[in-house]
């Protein structure tokens, strides 16, 4: 049977094909730039892209949107249970959590990575903010560091991983940050607030100055010029991940490079918007986004259509 992989890949079957199925479901419904990124990684790549998605948005709604019944720390608890239980090789139950577990042995990944994410996701039922870069440095790492460490053995390298490992961290730490920038009004209706204090103090704002120019969309010229300091900050951590894209295997530059230009763009729309983020959740136009996709469409068409090499 070949499967998703094709028959190079692990052998499958049919549950294991479904469960990376509902994983893309999960990604294309979801994860907008992060969905379109992936398909100019090879059809091989993918699943295993959409399952680490997945597995990642599985803990997030719980903890963001309190999709299951009681308590979110509860469920966090069963959830890292199951995830102990099935990386030890009991059946999951859970779609996601099948296809994670393939991909986890497919690729070798670090177990470690995954307690590291979930205990990140378990701050955010506690902790509502930051007073430093370096209180938030433990979350960005647990909640996106890992994931770029989680990508890396499906995206491949050129060299030893080990070298590549702290640009992928860099960029999703930055990937995150720009999250926090676009997102900040939805995480204050949640009780969180990721910009850290110290930053804002330096410009005369503190969250209670954030609070209201979100119930009124009332953007105060020092909220705009603290903004404009943490896009900047933001830029900073882009470029110093950006070297890593050249030391991924050739097949994946395309898409990493892809997602890298779309989520700097956002912090480019939160400038042209004036830093007025607070009222509105600011977007990538879509002639912008296509003129992302159609280069690296370009890019990653001699991987589409020769045999792979590596």
């Amino acid at each position: 049977m070949t499967g998703l992989f094709g028959a190079a890949g692990r052998k499958s079957t049919p549950a294991l094909d479904e469960a990376y199925r509902a994983c893309r479901r999960i990604n294309a419904r979801y994860g907008r730039t992060y969905f379109l990124a992936t398909r100019f990684l090879p059809a091989a790549s993918r699943p295993s892209v959409h399952a680490l998605y997945g597995f990642a948005r599985l803990a997030d709604e719980i903890v963001d949107n309190a999709v299951a019944p009681g308590d979110p720390a509860q469920a966090l608890t069963t959830l890292e249970k199951a995830l102990a239980e099935a990386f030890a090789g009991a059946p999951p139950a859970h779609p996601v959590l099948l296809a994670l577990t393939d991909t986890v042995r497919r690729h070798d990944i670090d177990e470690a990575l995954f307690t590291e994410f979930l205990a990140s996701m378990r701050m955010d039922l506690t902790i509502t903010g930051y007073a430093t870069f370096a209180d938030l440095a433990e979350y960005t790492h647990g909640s996106a560091g890992v994931i770029g460490l989680q990508m890396l053995p499906v995206l491949g390298t050129e060299g030893p991983r080990e070298e590549a490992a702290p640009y992928a961290a860099a960029l999703g730490e930055a990937f995150q940050l720009t999250n926090f920038l676009r997102d900040v009004g939805e995480d204050l209706d949640r009780g969180r607030l990721y910009l850290p204090a110290d930053e804002l103090a330096a410009f005369g704002v503190d969250r209670a100055m954030l609070e209201h120019a979100h119930r009124t969309g009332r953007t105060e010229r020092p909220i705009r010029r603290a903004l404009a300091h943490l896009v900047s900050c933001t830029h900073a951590v882009y470029r110093r991940a950006e070297p890593g894209i050249a030391l991924l295997a050739p097949r994946s530059r395309p898409c990493i490079a892809a997602a890298t230009a779309m989520y700097r763009h956002i912090l480019d729309e939160i400038a042209d918007a004036g830093y007025d983020v607070l009222g509105r959740r600011v977007v990538v136009p879509t002639h912008r986004r296509l003129r992302i996709a159609v280069s690296a469409m370009a890019r990653a068409l001699p991987f589409r259509v020769a045999p792979r090499s590596r």
